[in-house]
């Protein structure tokens, strides 16, 4: 199969087009002019240049192709307006989809967020059948998936054959733009406090996400999301995780939830003053929650979990100092 994966150059669809590669599919990345290649430089792939928000650049690229992996998206929503996140995840999304009818394109993988999926307030794991119920201010990057994801269901009902993957919190080496695995910087560098707020989350490798990915491709259901994780910590033993395998002090206090969420009022007014802050408001916020998910659709369907969350992180920490970022 001969595959377009938008966001090829970046963290996640660099190892997506990786894995297509060592399967044998012929790849296409699609990238900016202005695109990094630090994670492509060693790939046999073809690289078409565009933007999702340019629907004929689109159109081109995925000439001949049979997959879509769209991967591209605005992550990094703390260092975003509200304004750019919608416009590249929803309007950039429904982009892609009338490009792929257009060319008649077989299939479309989307990576979407677990973001995108509700909020159970009995506190079990939320599951693929619970609906977005967020306050939008509070996750607007997950609204923004919520709403993209709407228009691949849209696309669906007019015939598009589309698959929707919900990865959890990704880690591993190659986080380019530091966003998930930007804790393990930040206390590397010495500037995370002994303390965690009361929450947790589900987590995965990135190399698991990727193939989770293919796997979806080749055999997963059209119309059907994916969560995909690993396995589930709290912050508190996330932390501690990190800190053992950097050589940090493992001792470390949880707060209340109140002192979190006073602390998340504290950043909001730093950060309309203008003061750069390594976390944001609503971050802290959702940190307070329990946000695991119950993982075994993808895993009995697609593919389980191999790399251990442990080597996710020390690979992450010895690939930024191989970088020199701490």
């Amino acid at each position: 199969m001969k595959a377009l994966v938008t966001g090829g150059t970046g963290f996640l669809g660099s190892h997506i087009a990786r894995g297509l590669v060592r399967r044998g599919h012929e790849v296409r990345i699609l990238r900016r002019k202005t695109s990094r290649l630090d994670l492509v430089a060693d790939l046999p792939v073809e690289h078409a240049i565009g933007d999702v928000l340019d629907p004929e650049s689109l159109r081109a690229a995925m000439e001949g192709v049979d997959w879509v992996f769209h991967v591209a998206a605005v992550a990094d929503y703390w260092r975003n307006d509200p304004d750019r996140i919608y416009r590249v995840n929803v309007d950039g999304t429904r982009n892609v989809l009338e490009a792929a009818e257009q060319m008649g394109v077989r299939r479309v993988i989307f990576t979407s967020s677990a973001q995108a999926i509700g909020w159970r307030d009995d506190l079990r794991p939320m599951d693929e059948t619970v609906r977005f119920n967020w306050d939008p201010h509070l996750t607007p990057y997950g609204h923004s998936k919520f709403l993209a994801e709407t228009e691949v269901f849209r696309a669906i009902r007019r015939g598009l054959d589309c698959v929707i993957l919900n990865p959890a919190v990704i880690l591993g080496p190659d986080d380019i733009n530091q966003i998930s695995s930007s804790t393990v910087v930040e206390m590397a560098r010495g500037n995370v406090p002994p303390t965690a707020p009361p929450g947790g989350a589900t987590l995965i490798d990135v190399r698991d996400v990727a193939s989770a990915h293919v796997a979806a491709a080749e055999r997963g259901r059209t119309g059907e999301r994916y969560i995909l994780g690993s396995v589930d910590l709290t912050h508190k033993a996330w932390l501690r995780l990190t800190a053992h395998i950097l050589g940090k002090s493992t001792r470390l206090i949880t707060l209340p939830a109140s002192v979190v969420l006073l602390a998340a009022y504290v950043a909001d007014a730093l950060r309309r003053l203008g003061v750069k802050l390594p976390i944001e408001g609503n971050q802290l916020r959702l940190s307070t929650r329990m946000m695991f998910y119950n993982c075994e659709k993808s895993w009995r369907e697609l593919d389980e979990p191999r790399v251990p969350i442990q080597q996710s992180i020390r690979e992450a920490y010895e690939w930024y100092r191989a970088r020199g970022d701490i």
